[in-house]
Formats: C-alpha cells, sequence, structure tokens
C-alpha cells in the first residue's frame, strides 16, 4: 500500500471512551488503543498526518477554571485550545512512539501546536452558536454577560450558556513547518481542534479570538493545503448513513462527490453530527482529493483496502 500523503483525523470525543472515564489516565488508555490502529496504516507504508478534536476536553479546562474562578482569572478559549493541543498531541505522540517500537518500526513523530487564521469579518462573529461551559440559570448568565461581555443563549431548555463562533478556517499558520517535517519524514500530529483561531489585526500581527473552529473543516483545509489525495475522518459511528436513526436508516458504503452533495441538500446528516463531516469531505474532494473515508478507528486499516466505512470519491 502506498499513498502520497493521508490526513487522518479523529474525533475528540473517541478518545473518551464514556462519561465515567474522563480522568486523564483513562483518556491516554483510550489513546492507546487508537494508536493501534494508527500503527497498522503506518506499518502497511501509509504516509499520514494526524489531526485530532478537542472539544471535549477544552470543556473541562474551562469547566476547572469557572470553578476556581473566586481564586483565579478564566482562562481564555487559545490558551484552553494549545494546553490540548500540547496534552493530547503528547500523548499521541508517546502511545505511537511506543506502539512502534514494539513492532519493530523505527518512526520520527512530534506534534505541533498549530494556529489557524481567520477572517475577522466572518458572520459568525455577529452571530455566536457555538455552546461553551457550565451551564447556568439565567441570572448568572445575564451576570457574567454583564461582568465579561459574553453572548448567552438557552440551551435546549436545559440552562443557559455561553455562546461563542465557530469562523470558517482560512489558513494554517504553520504550514510551511509542517511541510518541512513532512520531507524529513516525521508523522506530525497538527491543527488540533482546527487549530487555535486567530485574526490579522490593524498593524498586520496576529491575533487570537474567543472562538472554536470545526475540527474537521479545519482538517479538511489541512489535507487540501498539504495536497493530501486522501482525507479519513475517524469518529464514533462505523460509517455515514441516510436516513440516520429512523428504521428505514441505510449505511453509505461507496458514493461520490455528487452523491453526498446531493445528499446534504436532502437533510440526511445532522447538524453537529455528521454533517460538518460531510461538508469538510465536499470541500476536500473539491479541493482536488481523490477519496475520504469515514470509519471507526479499529476499522481503520480495513476501511482504508475497501472493506468497510463509507469511501467517498471524486
Amino acid at each position: 500500500m502506498k499513498s502520497s500523503l493521508t490526513v487522518l483525523a479523529i474525533g475528540g470525543n473517541s478518545l473518551i471512551k464514556d462519561r465515567k472515564s474522563v480522568a486523564l489516565q483513562d483518556q491516554y488508555e483510550a489513546v492507546k488503543e487508537t494508536t493501534r490502529y494508527i500503527a497498522d496504516l503506518i506499518e502497511n507504508d501509509l504516509n499520514i498526518v494526524i489531526t485530532h478534536g478537542n472539544g471535549p476536553q477544552v470543556g473541562f479546562i474551562y469547566r476547572r477554571g469557572e470553578l476556581a474562578q473566586h481564586e483565579l482569572p478564566l482562562i481564555p478559549l487559545d490558551i484552553c485550545g494549545a494546553d490540548t493541543q500540547g496534552a493530547i498531541g503528547y500523548m499521541i505522540e508517546k502511545a505511537l512512539l511506543n506502539e512502534l517500537r514494539k513492532r519493530g518500526v523505527e518512526k520520527r513523530i512530534t506534534a505541533l501546536v498549530t494556529m489557524t487564521l481567520v477572517d475577522r469579518d466572518d458572520s459568525s462573529f455577529q452571530n455566536p452558536t457555538k455552546p461553551i461551559g457550565s451551564f447556568m440559570p439565567r441570572e448568572k448568565a445575564l451576570a457574567n454577560k454583564e461582568q465579561f461581555g459574553w453572548d448567552i443563549a438557552e440551551d435546549a431548555g436545559r440552562g443557559f450558556r455561553r455562546v461563542v463562533p465557530s469562523p470558517i478556517p482560512r489558513k494554517i499558520i504553520e504550514l510551511d513547518a509542517i511541510k518541512t517535517l513532512l520531507e524529513k519524514n516525521y508523522v506530525v500530529i497538527a491543527a488540533g481542534g482546527g487549530g487555535i483561531p486567530v485574526i490579522k489585526n490593524d498593524a498586520g500581527d496576529l491575533e487570537a479570538v474567543e472562538a472554536v473552529i470545526d475540527k474537521d473543516l479545519g482538517s479538511s483545509l489541512l489535507a487540501r493545503n498539504l495536497g493530501a489525495d486522501t482525507f479519513i475522518i475517524s469518529t464514533s459511528i462505523d460509517a455515514a448513513y441516510l436516513n440516520f436513526g429512523q428504521e428505514n436508516q441505510e449505511p453509505l458504503r461507496h458514493a461520490t462527490l455528487s452523491d453526498m452533495k446531493e445528499y446534504l441538500e436532502q437533510g440526511h446528516f445532522k447538524p453537529g453530527s455528521m454533517k460538518p463531516k460531510v461538508e469538510s469531505i465536499v470541500q476536500f474532494l473539491e479541493g482536488g482529493g481523490k477519496r475520504a473515508i469515514i470509519t471507526l478507528p479499529e476499522n481503520l486499516l480495513k476501511a482504508v483496502n475497501g472493506e468497510c466505512g463509507t469511501t467517498i470519491t471524486a
């Protein structure tokens, strides 16, 4: 098996097995399991860049800040993102190095803290919708809005939460560094959580914004910018489905780009779930990619060989 380059996106939720297993040691055990499947790909000569989600982990850091607010200032979202990129990247790097060593495979691996440029005029800044942090009663939410300038919204009748923008990723700041590492035959872990969102201010300086980037859209951008021919989304479901959750649900095993665009129009994929994954795949294939795959972590090698999961081609 040979490939010019594959970008593999693993979900932040796939690093947490269940709500009772959120301790860092539990997360590391989940990472070790996932890296066994990634090692299968490397052992079969796949040249890969690894990206990862960080939604739950950013939520944990942000929640700790809220609980400690009586003693310490809140942690800005860009720092939360950098913290999780470092921590998750370190866990993946260590676990993958150990797994490959056991298999007698020599490979250099590194994790890179990554920023992603967004447009400061992105419409999401006028309409923040991404909930973060704790649920709050209305009175506390309004007090935080007054004190910190937060945007707040009711979340499914469960209380109020802070909401932040989710702008479209435009440029990977460290792209040249990633390319250089790939040329040196490194496995690179980058663009965690879609990258830390930054804008260019009036002085031309990079400036952090209180926002989050969709991990799959950020991974798709990276894959396009690197000229990857394959984009894999490893998630908590075995494939993309038509009519998901209904009696007539049907797994998609093979589809074309035009098929997926039609299914998107028909509303088969839910926002906040499969829809952004499919949208990221559409962008990748329209940008010159050859193949995209949706599958479970444990099925990675089988899916690459066309034996399971969903495969979408241009």
